[in-house]
């Protein structure tokens, strides 16, 4: 039997192991924490329980084809719900705005709380719903790097429709056209910040992601975001995959180029296949250190980090829901001070997401769980100690100015991340959420392939590669690379 291994048990990789297993090769994952998941892990503070990494979910049809692919029936392994409000949005001149699952609904919370008009709204999703018609079964679910791609019927029909995604004018300047007031432009810019990018660069092709959202509907998986990963670690181990935690890769051994296996400490693995779901940059740089390295692309911008503040709040708020954003007054200085000073502004957007609205028992009674995060530059040496300070604060009186609260005797417990401890947990280069940032119109182009050109047998998933990051472009990783060997019978 042929064996695949894959480093890192990230969710494109335990996704990988899945899709490997159900072709019929011998799969392990070789994960250097003693937990799966990567960024989507989660952990207890005190009496609280938070999910550590992504909170929002979206496309769940690309976890339940996990199980369909693997004959198994995805209720008995994972359940989840749709939401009915998506997120609740907060300006510090004291506009408040819902945005509900039903557009007729979120269309009248428009027209109530804004100048835009329902109208508007109406054309603005319906530009995305025609993005994603364009670009998903190209751009999405297929490789940019292989020639079969640019050869089929859909590629025609969709580079056919070019002119119609937008790529040559930003995502700010796309939005301002949409919408006749500013507190609608900066709710469609903010879904820049979704793949790590800066709306006034990053080419208006990006506002494909308020249809995934807005459109194709919001999801809360029963027991929380972690248990994504674990239900799907699940599903591996019942196809027969080994998981071996607390396992450093050291190196991906290569010979007359083409992959042998891995070295771990002083032990070699043999494998037919090798999947990299380690963050591309570090699987250059750390475990194929003799191999010819991708120049232009490890020096590509990076995307933006993050920094999150896991509170255990004394206090229950109706007026917040599972999702919640406050926003900064000026959206233009907060980008250039994440992108172009590598700093962060003092007047942050702050997003706040309370786990235990939908599943109580993640917070005691009378008390709320709150991640909350504001987006930040990647590491390049910043003070981050100087930096997380003056931003809590920051934070703390924007969030007591909207709320009308003295939140810093609410706190009763904190833990901290930040891009420096992002990129030790999770091997993310620079501590960047999404690989490299989108932040020019040929970005989906330029992201490193799933594949490598020059040896052969090793593939490339996870948010640092094509098709970006996110839950939904991780797990399309993994069925490009899946797609691309047929059988575990074929000639390896």
């Amino acid at each position: 039997m042929a064996k695949t291994i894959v480093v890192g048990a990230g969710l494109a990789g335990i996704a990988s192991a899945i899709r490997f297993a159900c072709k019929g090769f011998a799969v392990e994952v070789f994960e250097s924490n003693a937990y799966p998941g990567g960024k989507l892990s989660e952990f207890e503070q005190g009496t609280y329980r938070f999910d550590a990494g992504p909170s929002l979910f979206t496309m769940p049809q690309y976890v339940n084809e996990l199980f369909t692919l693997a004959g198994k029936k995805a209720s008995d392994y994972f359940e989840y719900q749709k939401l009915d409000e998506i997120c609740n949005y907060f300006w510090d001149d004291g506009t408040r705005l819902t945005a509900f699952a039903d557009v007729k609904k979120f269309s009248e919370e428009v027209e109530k709380n804004t100048n835009a008009t329902a109208k508007e709204l109406q054309i603005y999703l319906d530009k995305s719903a025609t993005i994603y018609d364009i670009t998903h079964q190209v751009f999405l679910e297929k490789s940019l790097h292989l020639l079969s791609t640019y050869t089929n019927t859909n590629t025609a029909k969709s580079f056919l429709r070019f002119g119609q995604i937008d790529a040559f004018r930003t995502m700010a300047k796309a939005n301002q056209s949409f919408f006749s007031d500013t507190k609608m432009e900066q709710y469609a810019n903010r879904f820049a910040t979704y793949n790590g990018s800066n709306p006034y660069q990053a080419p208006a092709t990006l506002n494909i992601i308020p249809h995934l959202e807005q459109n194709l509907g919001a999801y809360f998986p029963k027991g929380g975001m972690y248990s994504i990963t674990k239900s799907l670690v699940k599903l591996a181990q019942d196809l027969g995959v080994k998981f071996r935690y607390n396992k450093r890769v050291d190196e991906i051994v290569v010979t007359g180029g083409k992959v042998r296996g891995i070295n771990v400490g002083q032990q070699f693995y043999e494998s037919d296949l090798v999947v990299s779901n380690m963050d591309v940059y570090f699987t250059y740089k750390h475990l194929l250190k003799d191999q010819k390295q991708p120049q232009k692309i490890l020096k590509q911008e990076r995307s933006s980090s993050a920094l999150i503040f896991y509170w255990g709040v004394k206090k229950q708020f109706k007026e917040l829901g599972l999702h919640n954003i406050f926003f900064s007054r000026d959206y233009r200085a907060e980008f250039n001070a994440m992108f172009k000073s590598q700093s962060i502004h003092y007047d942050p957007t702050v997003y706040v997401n309370i786990s235990s609205k939908m599943q109580p028992n993640d917070a005691p009674a009378g008390c709320e769980n709150w991640f909350t995060m504001i987006n930040v530059p990647n590491n390049t040496g910043q003070n981050w100690d100087s930096l997380i300070g003056e931003a809590r604060k920051n934070i703390i009186n924007k969030l007591n100015k909207n709320l009308r609260v003295d939140l810093e005797k609410l706190i009763e417990n904190e833990s901290i991340l930040d891009p420096r401890t992002i990129e030790s947990r999770t091997s993310s280069f620079r501590g960047s959420l999404y690989g490299t940032s989108s932040n020019n119109q040929f970005a989906a182009f330029l992201r490193h392939a799933n594949f490598s050109k020059s040896i052969e047998n090793l593939y490339f998933v996870g948010g640092s590669v094509h098709p970006g990051g996110g839950i939904p472009l991780a797990l399309l990783s993994a069925k490009i690379v899946a797609d691309m060997v047929k059988s575990s019978s074929l000639s390896l």
